[in-house]
């Protein structure tokens, strides 16, 4: 018995620790914490947890494609539901962009990290996250929004967040029209 709990000791000191976030270098540039940012909610899903569009959302996803085709997306950032995912599916495949995902977070960090770790500052981005996390996103972007300008599952709602390195622009828009 003595042994084994020994064993059980040596296991666990064994065990590698967690890999800590890695601080990203900023270097000062003209196009540091600028850019261009399209902030949607992912389209409708179908009923349960982390499930994938709706017939729906489907359609949503293929207006937000329409809309947004000609504006010079460079890159998109999802989070890691599917929903999210699926709802990038049409606009990644037709315009051929790159993407990244990101870990979601009640500041909105997690997408300015991976934003700063692959040098998309200074870029048109479009950002697809829940419904819920878009005004803390928009906060860590210092944008001022009007709180109730995104209410539960507001599907079709889209923020262009225009960021310059001495002020911020928020305009709101509806991509079902």
């Amino acid at each position: 018995m003595r042994y084994v709990v020994i064993l059980l000791l040596c296991c666990l000191a064994c065990e590698q620790p967690l890999p800590e976030r890695q601080p990203v270098p900023v270097a000062e540039d003209s196009t540091f914490l600028t850019g261009t940012f399209f902030l949607v909610g992912h389209a409708e899903q179908a009923s349960g947890e982390d499930a994938a569009l709706s017939e729906t959302g489907q359609q949503q996803a293929g207006a937000l494609y329409r809309k947004l085709q000609d504006s010079g997306i460079q890159k998109v950032y999802f989070t890691r539901h599917i929903s999210s995912m699926q709802t990038a599916d049409s606009i990644c495949q037709y315009l051929s962009l790159d993407t990244a995902s990101y870990v979601t977070d009640s500041l909105g960090e997690g997408l300015l990290y991976e934003i700063t770790r692959h040098n998309d500052w200074g870029k048109k981005l479009l950002i697809i996250s829940d419904h819920h996390r878009l005004i803390p996103i928009m906060h860590s972007l210092k944008a001022k929004p009007k709180t109730e300008a995104v209410a539960g599952n507001d599907y079709g709602h889209m923020f262009v967040v225009r960021k310059f390195r001495d002020s911020v622009r928020v305009k709101r828009f509806n991509y079902l029209d």
